[in-house]
């Protein structure tokens, strides 16, 4: 069995330098400035559930809607005007809206109850902020819903980063939190569908991070209550585990991230190769059955990048670009790559599959509706040039208001 983790002989600033990966350089801003405790602040949470708590906690100024600006695709490379925004944050209602969690039997005995559902508990006031960080800190490539009647839980998406044999698959992690927490950290398990694509995510779904104490650790590796971040967790998921070179998560192979000796490129190159057969295996189970809530974003991502993904394996197949290095617009390199007969194989079928799959999208253009994940709030048609200006302030501040008063409706019913 595979036991791997961070490697916990550097510092981990020395850590991000060396693994070369961009997401890296703002993986570590993120958690040092989000893990502040002038972050935090000093607010407290109000007697009120903790999903109101969170937006009570903003309601008196401007609210941006970030989220996701999925272009629909037309024939070949042709992109629509219209867009669907997906929120980076939200929080889902209903209990369907878990049914499909891994730990949705957690968290059931009385006591752990009761510590989730009074919003005066110190367990429930530390939620509120967690999502009040999460709604304003997440990176661009992270999408995370929470549960109005499970404060519990949490489901999170990491889109694999450019220059990564991870690149544009979609990882999911279902994440619960101790009756203690922050005490205790959370608990995480990765959607594997059964393969292991990095030797700190096993197969079983068994996620290997020092960070949540399920690999040796020291100092600042471990879980530290007063500081330490469900949005530090994500983003050392997708910079430390999902790197460039994840065959040196492997403890004992990190001096080959230092040597100039040939072998362990190959060997790391190899294990890439690997990794995006992996990755594209994974494509096809997200396609064939999202995970709830995401079931939209999944859709709206591959037909967004499909065509991109299906020019990268073609790349791939040509030699004209090692795993993670296809780039469009970019002439073939003049030396070609060699390409193993296995992985030319592996990657054919891929193309095919993934072509299939990725057909079966239906490819008109999206139609702009409320989104079934914010159903609760007023959603206006965008073009692109809208989404990236976003919301204005006072619409969002009607929408939240308006999500408000509903919620606080059915408390006092």
């Amino acid at each position: 069995m595979l036991v791997k983790k961070e490697n916990t002989n550097f510092q981990f600033h020395e850590c991000l330098r060396e693994i070369d990966h961009p997401v890296c350089l703002f993986s570590y801003a993120v958690i040092v400035f989000f893990g502040s405790p002038q972050f935090l602040g000093s607010k407290q949470a109000l007697v009120l559930p903790p999903s109101t708590i969170f937006y009570l906690l903003d309601c008196s100024s401007s609210h941006n809607v970030r989220g996701f600006p999925v272009a629909s695709r037309l024939g070949d490379n042709k992109v629509a005007a219209n867009t669907i925004v997906f929120p980076q944050f939200d929080i889902l209602s209903g209990d369907s809206a878990h049914s499909d969690h891994y730990f949705i039997h957690s968290n059931k005995s009385k006591k752990a109850q009761g510590c989730f559902n009074d919003s005066t508990s110190a367990v429930s006031k530390k939620i509120a902020k967690e999502w009040k960080i999460l709604e304003k800190g997440l990176p661009d490539s992270i999408y995370v819903r929470v549960y109005e009647q499970r404060i519990d839980l949490l489901r999170a998406v990491i889109i694999g980063a450019a220059g990564t044999p991870y690149h544009d698959g979609l990882f999911f992690l279902d994440i619960v939190l101790p009756s203690d927490y922050p005490n205790q950290p959370p608990k995480v398990y990765y959607h594997a569908h059964g393969l292991c694509l990095n030797p700190n995510l096993y197969s079983n779904g068994t996620v290997c991070l020092s960070l949540i104490h399920t690999w040796t650790g020291r100092g600042v590796e471990l879980w530290t209550p007063a500081k330490s971040t469900i949005l530090q967790l994500l983003v050392s998921v997708q910079g430390l585990v999902l790197n460039s070179k994840p065959y040196f998560n492997e403890p004992g192979r990190e001096v080959g991230l230092y040597s100039k000796a040939e072998r362990w490129t190959k060997k790391s190159m190899a294990y890439n190769e690997e990794v995006f057969i992996s990755s594209c295996k994974t494509m096809l189970y997200n396609l064939r059955k999202a995970p709830k809530g995401f079931e939209s974003f999944v859709v709206e991502h591959f037909r967004a990048r499909g065509d991109f993904i299906l020019a990268a394996i073609r790349a791939y197949i040509n030699g004209d670009a090692t795993v993670g290095q296809y780039q469009e617009c970019v002439s073939a390199s003049l030396s070609s790559v060699p390409v193993s007969s296995k992985f030319k194989a592996n990657l054919e079928k891929m193309h095919l599959d993934l072509r299939s799959a990725f057909h079966g999208i239906d490819t008109s253009p999206p139609k702009m509706k409320k989104l079934p994940l914010e159903g609760r709030r007023e959603e206006k048609e965008a073009t692109s040039d809208a989404v990236k200006s976003r919301s204005s302030a006072k619409e969002s501040k009607q929408g939240i208001s308006s999500r408000i008063l509903k919620v606080l409706k059915k408390i006092f019913e």
